[in-house]
């Protein structure tokens, strides 16, 4: 196997914390996956670990960039979002913002 051109991951877009009519929920992000248009299709991210990558301007270890890692819980809606959890609640201004969803752990 070559390792030109291979991704561990697929990626997702942060749309959103969940939510109702008034009330946000930050403990439960929205993320919608590429390529993924259905609950049936989404059943397969389930239990998969998602990572937010960002830049931040102070150095820390040596390197600039920071990792927030979450897992994907559950679908949400018919579009094909699921709900994801994170170890520390995404902030607001990754609203919009790219997100890895990891193939590990795999089930298959």
């Amino acid at each position: 196997m070559s390792s030109s051109g291979q991704r561990l991951y697929v990626k997702g877009k942060h749309l959103s914390y969940q939510r109702g009519k008034r009330n946000t929920n930050p403990n439960t992000s929205l993320v919608k996956i590429e390529g993924v248009e259905d609950p049936q299709s989404a059943q397969f991210y389930l239990g998969k670990r998602v990572a937010y990558v960002y830049r931040a301007s102070k150095e820390r270890q040596g390197s600039k960039i920071r990792v927030i890692w979450g897992k994907v819980t559950r679908p949400h809606g018919n579009s094909g979002v699921v709900r994801a959890k994170f170890n520390h609640n995404l902030p607001p201004q990754s609203f919009g913002a790219s997100v890895r969803v990891m193939l590990y752990p795999s089930s298959i």
